[in-house]
């Protein structure tokens, strides 16, 4: 009977036990192994491990040193309290044998409670570590960046590495003091109470030990307001006119924080002396200190003094006064945002364009202006060329080739593939995981096209017929931007009668796959796992996978670089590159941080997140292998010290750019994301005077069209600076604020023009227009064309018998000392939304000609300006000879 008594133990037991295991190993070790394999099938096992070790290892290290702090005072105060008898019980034999014991009983016993107790409050205090390792992991591995700011003259590295940890340990530390001070105080004080036959006086340690911990607790106050002086470095009191701290905060505010400091040294130095000194116990100057540091405390809270300084000092005369302030903002903006590398060109505007358009006139020059822009042409792919129900066109992007004779611009889409496009039948586990699996090849068109002709391919068709001689040994493509679920390939599933004959079948299904990407599933264990981990039982009991079968999961290239890498923040437009092997992806990446002092800070979305920065650099060039999800990082700006920082943390991760296979280095393009960005922190901080950004009379914003901003668009074109090399550049027209006419263009291109070779080196070139000749904007070309009577009436015709009239994205070229407009006009099917290419529009100056062909219409507009120039000189010429007679 006594042994029936354990059965209801033994149930709890092992419920309890069963739980604790299954919680353990479904939120544990399932995701351990599985992450463990899809590293090892990436060949990036060590750096798997090395995150691993630095997570739990750094959050071990600070929890236990937040323990060991605990404990020790903790011990300490257990080997004094209670341990201050009288006289009388040291002399009186039966007492002090009495006294011993319970001494040995508490010195003992005690440590069986205070030590649970450290522990927890040792985990309760790092908590706040634990999602923050490698914050701590940047400060360890950081580096000076060589870079000072000029407010109070630190490195770079310092806001950027070190001073988030310096912020995420003061609070932790301060707390941590105050907490153990008010429990070992609060111990010492009720001793007293509960202890019998204490002296009224604490024993010397005792003493010895609160005042260290007061010691620790104004330290780490001074501490924090150390600290605070560099809050005054983000501070937006001043906008819009300026970021940063102005005469308020440096000339008011900081000398408050030290005497702040200085008034409380001194309230903790005379309490310490009335507390702990049997003379000079005189309340009357820890009075003064307290009333002193009570007063500075609060003024900042007094409105009227910061409000009197700017009414009669800053407001009368605010540039004067604000002067270096508004310069700290400018040069640290201009470093913040990487603005350094844009060199200005002053480019005089001629009225007379007939010597540009006599040098421009090579038809060269003409077969890389993109007339195809991507929002129109996406149409197009998805109604040629996706072929097949479950291959779709995500997006399309622009990059050069060489094609013929010379590099040409073209655009270029992956065939992705979709299974939500099946037959709503045909959406099973068999074909959804083992069938339809990958997408397979890409199409590229040319940029430049004349009108009224259908497109020209350079790459097409699921045999990948190229006119170009493109030619790709593995076009199958496993990951890309789609959002794909897992798939395991090879299998022994035979793929029969999905096209109608072998002559048609779809190369994409019906090969196997013979490449290395993926986790092995080569025992039963690795199918259990998998099984359980994917919720997903037919992983297990299917017969069609076999043990050269391979499960590919994160196959979209964004979330697989998240899951890699999360410190870094992805572009939103990832391009394809067709290599001879295989297609790659190309990735930019950035790092980020809103610790950058006194930059202004901006918004922008990457990857569909919201971030707020004020410091990037595109650090990172990543390439995904679309066919094997094999991954490498590139450095591309070494400069960087968060760059430096990961990269000293996990050595071998991260490659020298120069060790990028040439087939790749030489589609590298100049981030269009970046670009956007920095164009518009430009339109604003390019007045680099104090006088100048404070009147803000220059400032830019970007050219619209259609009530739409122009956004940056990629050209390949010959600009002159790399003996008639091509150029694969960024170009952003600007206009005044408020107004449409061309301010600027700016080209952002990534080729090194000193070498002219295939290093990257990226820069801006913005050509600035005077303030003397007007220059066209987008809008004001549009308003020319839509008031022009021959374009009008084409446009009201074409827009009849079930067809509608577009007009493409504009494309604006500086061209010598002029400006070249080239506007498409697409005619799209309102049945099928296939759109054609009918017409060029051709605009220099003032005047514009409609044509099917670039080379056409630049042709009757060179006819235009040579005649205007002719009748010129023919006027000059005459006035030459009238003039002698009427004097």
């Amino acid at each position: 009977m006594r042994n029936l008594n354990f059965i209801p133990a033994i149930i709890i037991t092992t419920i309890v036990v069963s739980i604790v295991l299954f919680v353990a190993f479904h939120f544990i070790f399932l995701d351990l192994f599985v992450d463990l394999w899809w590293f090892q099938s990436i060949r990036l096992e060590n750096y798997f491990w090395l995150r691993l070790l630095y997570k739990f290892f750094l959050s071990g290290a600070v929890t236990l040193f937040f323990f060991t702090i605990f404990f020790f005072h903790f011990w300490i105060a257990s080997r004094y309290l209670g341990l201050n008898p009288q006289d009388e019980v040291l002399s009186n034999f039966d007492q002090n044998v009495k006294f011993q014991k319970f001494s040995e009983k508490f010195l003992y016993g005690s440590a069986k409670i205070y030590t649970p107790v450290a522990l927890i409050l040792a985990i309760f205090i790092a908590i706040p570590f634990y999602d923050q390792w490698e914050t701590t992991l940047l400060y360890f591995f950081g580096n000076r960046s060589g870079v000072t700011e000029s407010v109070y003259g630190n490195d770079i590295s310092f806001y950027l590495l070190s001073l988030p940890i310096y912020k995420l340990i003061q609070p932790e530390l301060l707390s941590t003091a105050v907490l153990i001070f008010l429990m070992v105080g609060a111990l010492y004080w009720l001793e007293h109470i509960f202890v019998p036959n204490q002296n009224r006086e604490l024993h010397p340690g005792a003493k010895i030990h609160l005042g260290v911990l007061i010691g620790f607790v104004v330290l780490f106050v001074v501490w924090g307001f150390m600290l605070q002086r560099f809050s005054l470095l983000y501070t937006d009191s001043h906008e819009p006119v300026y970021y940063g701290p102005g005469t308020i905060e440096i000339r008011y505010q900081l000398p408050l924080i030290w005497l702040g400091i200085v008034s409380f040294l001194a309230m903790a130095v005379t309490a310490g002396v009335y507390i702990f000194s049997d003379m000079h116990r005189n309340k009357t100057p820890f009075f003064i200190a307290l009333a002193t540091f009570l007063v500075i405390w609060g003024l900042p809270n007094v409105e009227f003094i910061p409000d009197f300084i700017s009414k009669y000092i800053v407001n009368p005369n605010p540039v004067r006064t604000e002067r270096p302030f508004i310069q700290h903002n400018i040069d640290a903006t201009w470093n913040a945002y990487d603005l350094k590398n844009i060199k200005t060109v002053d480019l005089p505007v001629k009225l007379n364009a007939a010597e540009d358009i006599a040098t421009w006139s090579s038809q060269k020059r003409f077969e890389n202006i993109p007339v195809w822009d991507r929002e129109h042409l996406i149409s197009s792919y998805k109604q040629l060329q996706e072929i097949r129900p479950y291959y779709q066109f995500t997006n399309v992007d622009e990059d050069r080739y060489p094609i013929f004779d010379h590099t040409r611009q073209v655009n270029l889409s992956a065939r992705e593939i979709n299974t939500s496009k099946l037959p709503e039948e045909a959406q099973n586990w068999e074909n959804i995981h083992l069938r339809y699996t990958h997408g397979y090849g890409a199409v590229i068109t040319s940029a430049a096209q004349d009108a009224d002709k259908p497109l020209v391919w350079y790459l097409r068709d699921l045999n990948m017929s190229s006119s170009a001689g493109l030619d790709v040994k593995y076009p199958d493509i496993y990951y890309g931007e789609g959002q794909y679920d897992y798939a395991i390939v090879p299998n022994k599933l035979k793929v029969v009668d999905i096209s109608s004959s072998n002559l048609s079948a779809d190369p994409g299904i019906s090969k196997d796959y013979h490449g290395e990407g993926g986790i092995q599933i080569d025992s039963l264990f690795r199918k259990a796992l998998l099984a359980i981990y994917l919720k997903e039982e037919k992983i297990f009991f299917s017969t069609n996978i076999s043990n050269e079968s391979k499960i590919k999961i994160n196959r979209n290239i964004a979330s697989r670089i998240n899951k890699l890498t999360p410190f870094l923040h992805l572009d939103n437009d990832p391009y394809l590159v067709v290599g001879k092997d295989r297609l790659y992806w190309i990735q930019d990446a950035y790092t980020l941080s809103n610790k950058y002092p006194v930059s202004k800070p901006q918004e922008f979305e990457f990857a569909r997140d919201k971030h707020r920065f004020n410091y990037i650099r595109n650090s990172v060039k990543i390439v995904v292998d679309a066919y094997d999800g094999d991954l490498d990082f590139y450095i591309s700006d070494p400069s960087d010290a968060i760059i430096q920082a990961y990269d000293n943390a996990y050595p071998g991760l991260f490659k020298n750019l120069k060790e990028m296979p040439d087939e790749l280095r030489q589609h590298l393009r100049y981030p269009r994301d970046l670009y956007s960005l920095q164009m518009k922190v430009f339109a604003k901080y390019h007045q680099q005077t104090p006088e100048a950004f404070y009147e803000q009379g220059e400032t830019w914003q970007f050219a619209t069209v259609r009530d739409n901003p122009v956004m940056p668009y990629y050209q390949t074109m010959d600009f002159g600076n790399c003996n008639d090399k091509e150029e694969f550049v960024l170009i952003n027209p600007m206009t005044p604020v408020n107004r449409d006419n061309l301010s600027m263009i700016g080209l952002a291109g990534v080729m090194d023009k000193d070498k002219c070779g295939q290093d990257y080196k990226p820069g801006i070139t913005v050509y600035k227009f005077g303030k003397d000749v007007q220059v066209n904007g987008p809008a004001q070309v549009e308003a020319l064309i839509n008031q022009n009577p021959e374009i009008s009436a084409n446009f009201t015709l074409w827009g009849q018998a079930g067809s509608t009239v577009e007009m493409g994205r504009m494309i604006i070229l500086p061209m010598g000392n002029t400006v070249l407009y080239v506007q498409p006009i697409y005619l799209t099917s309102t049945k099928n939304r296939i759109p054609e290419l009918t017409r060029v529009i051709v605009s220099i100056g003032d005047r514009l000609v409609i044509d099917t062909t670039l080379w056409s219409a630049f042709n009757r507009l060179k006819q235009f300006y040579l005649k205007d120039a002719a009748d010129i000189k023919e006027t000059g010429a005459a006035k030459a000879i009238v003039k002698p007679d009427g004097q």
